[in-house]
């Protein structure tokens, strides 16, 4: 009995503000419903996902979605992995570097999007850095007007945004591995690499699994970026992700039905990558 009382606030918690909403998104799915109108949603079953099938914008913004989620997911795990190792290997100034790189990571993503727009405009900072490494004067390289640029400009803030937090845990799990393991190796003869390769990284599976999982799904939601960039004049098909899209549907189209349908397609989606990412990294030993 106390274990239910104890768990109790977590289970409301979450039956509150996840399970009810998720549960209400899917019966909104099945309906149409105009917000503004103060008629009872119209039940019409599965229409909403069949028009999802036929709508261009939707398969753009799965394509949006898709091309920024691996373009940021990767190299996040990546990076932040590297990040980690560099940081651990020293013997000074980790807790500096941990700071300093964690630091973006409490920066709420409108800030972060609307800071990056000074910097990303043809007279901000980064026009001005480039063509100072390039060694040109005065070349607008369009981060926020040519449709490809917009898309690397969104994977470069959410990198810039994000690579702290999973440094963090990679910290953490790196912190963890017995320090009688490596001595082990050591006697055995294992050298720095055959260290990292062989004791350090299998190690560390649970923690980069976790990194990974994280990873997609963060990417896969993200949104301030892309709509703060949109609101600006950048271009939109290029990173008109899901969750802009659904935004626009519901908000702006007026289409709650519609908009919820994309929403459950988008939990789907991300629920069966996250059971195919622990199946493929072997869910018993993680």
């Amino acid at each position: 009995m106390w274990g239910w009382v104890f768990v109790l606030p977590a289970l409301t918690y979450f039956a509150v503000f996840s399970f009810y909403p998720i549960f209400n998104a899917f019966w909104l799915s099945l309906h149409t419903k105009n917000p503004l109108s103060l008629r009872p949603p119209r039940f019409v079953g599965l229409r909403n996902y069949l028009d999802l099938l036929d709508s261009a914008t939707f398969w753009n913004s799965w394509k949006a979605t898709g091309l920024f989620t691996l373009g940021t997911a990767i190299p996040l795990v990546v990076l932040s992995l590297l990040l980690a190792t560099i940081i651990v290997s020293r013997l000074n100034f980790q807790r500096f570097f941990q700071l300093a790189f964690y630091a973006p990571a409490v920066i709420p993503s409108v800030v972060a999007a609307a800071v990056w727009l000074l910097l990303l405009d043809p007279r901000g900072v980064a026009n001005q850095w480039v063509n100072f490494v390039l060694g040109l004067s005065g070349v607008d390289h369009k981060w926020l007007a040519n449709p490809e640029m917009v898309r690397f400009s969104t994977t470069v803030v959410y990198l810039w945004e994000k690579l702290g937090f999973f440094t963090i845990i990679f910290i953490a799990g790196l912190g963890g591995i017995p320090q009688s393991v490596k001595e082990a190796a050591h006697v055995d003869g294992a050298g720095g690499w055959q260290l990292y390769r062989y004791v350090t990284l299998p190690l560390l599976k649970p923690t980069t699994l976790l990194v990974s999982v994280m990873a997609m799904i963060f990417c896969m939601r993200t949104f301030a970026t892309q709509y703060l960039f949109t609101q600006a004049g950048a271009p939109r098909e290029s990173i008109n992700v899901v969750t802009l899209s659904i935004y626009t549907t519901g908000i702006r189209d007026l289409q709650l039905g519609l908009a919820n349908a994309m929403s459950i397609v988008l939990l789907l989606v991300m629920l069966v990558l996250s059971l195919l990412q622990f199946r493929l990294s072997g869910r018993g030993e993680s």
